[in-house]
């Protein structure tokens, strides 16, 4: 059974054998689906905040 993994920040899902892992010391893991995801979290943006994400989307109440 293949896993389906969503985006840490964007919340789009993930294929199978695309996209990014990143794992902190802590054992944190996270999953992005392009570099302008993994660049957005480490500037430490809030995804509620930026407009194209689903969490921003539900937060300016267009979806």
């Amino acid at each position: 059974m293949v896993e389906h993994y969503l985006c840490t920040f964007c919340g789009v899902s993930l294929e199978p054998g695309t996209g990014k892992m990143f794992v902190k010391k802590d054992g944190t893991i996270f999953y992005f689906c392009s570099s302008k995801c993994e660049n957005n979290h480490k500037l430490g943006r809030v995804p509620r905040r930026v407009e194209w994400t689903k969490a921003g989307k539900k937060a300016l109440g267009k979806e």
